[in-house]
């Protein structure tokens, strides 16, 4: 008798813990790889080995990214060789341009199926949609979770950063999208950097009709003590959110982090320094503080619903 009650508690535990099974989320734009950033000290040489760090560290499960160019999703490939990806270059469908891949747990997770589509009225070609300065596109997998067998969604976005009238057809064809491909009940997840706050009429065309709904707004718990751009300067303040996850309301929503973390560059000649408030013993050199990107990550824990 206790023998099948042990049994009993030990199937029961394991069921639980199948329908609770968490999963770390993540946006996070990278900064293209420019000669601009790299004189004025942010080239992706320097700043590769510590979002590679971020990334590992926090143990993203999946994520999606913006601005990757060919070099940078290499560099990534090999510094992160427990996650595969799914995308392509914004200009050519090939390698050329930008991506916004998503990236994947590969122990976890297995693509069954993905694409890229542009953001723009010819959706299926390198394009540029309505008022865009550049042609922005919209990655997306389906994935079955290996962890626990369920079945979800993934798009990742980067909408434009110029036009207003592309942002908003953006806005609405991704939600069009998301409803026609994945239908009712569906698993979702929305990222990107979408070039539009949580003030702007635009990203209530997003969370307004019931799709998906910002998990800033359903998170149990919040740890956000800046917005999302930082322009490479850590002395800068916003409260305002341009970088997103969007989630359907089939998941419960844990916890939501802004991660403002920093490097430290070499000043040239700067001299040991020391104080009288700690051991001897003790030193430091002045240096610059930078980060490492222009945008912040922004990095959610995520559970299944029950069904």
């Amino acid at each position: 008798m206790m023998k099948r009650v042990f049994l009993f508690a030990a199937f029961l535990l394991m069921s639980l813990g199948a329908v609770s099974q968490d999963l770390v989320v993540a946006t996070y734009n990278l900064r293209n790889d420019n000669e601009s950033d790299r004189r004025a000290g942010n080239g992706w040489d320097r700043r590769r080995d510590k979002v590679c760090d971020i990334i590992e560290y926090n143990g993203f499960d999946i994520f999606g990214t913006q601005e990757v160019k060919h070099g940078m999703l290499l560099d990534m490939c090999a510094a992160l060789p427990g996650y595969g990806y799914v995308g392509v270059g914004r200009d050519d469908g090939a390698t050329g341009g930008e991506y916004s891949p998503i990236f994947y747990r590969k122990d976890r997770f297995t693509l069954l199926d993905g694409g890229t589509f542009w953001l723009s009225p010819q959706p299926d070609r390198p394009s540029k949609g309505w008022d865009a300065a550049l042609p922005r596109i919209c990655t997306w997998g389906r994935f079955r979770d290996e962890k626990c067998g369920r079945e979800l969604w993934f798009f990742n976005l980067h909408m434009d950063h110029i036009g207003v009238v592309a942002r908003r057809e953006s806005a609405k064809m991704v939600v069009d999208t998301i409803g026609r491909m994945c239908g009712a009940g569906a698993d979702v997840i929305l990222t990107g950097d979408f070039n539009v706050d949580q003030h702007n009429e635009i990203y209530g065309v997003l969370t307004g009709p019931g799709t998906v709904v910002d998990s800033f707004v359903e998170a149990d718990r919040r740890y956000a003590r800046n917005g999302t751009f930082n322009a490479f300067d850590p002395q800068a303040w916003s409260d305002s959110r341009i970088d997103h996850v969007l989630v359907t309301p089939t998941w419960h929503v844990c916890s939501y982090a802004v991660l403002t973390d920093v490097y430290w560059s070499e000043v040239a000649d700067a001299e040991k320094q020391g104080s009288d408030n700690f051991p001897r013993e003790l030193s430091y050199r002045q240096y610059e503080v930078r980060l490492p990107s222009d945008h912040y990550p922004v990095v959610v824990k995520l559970e299944y619903a029950d069904r």
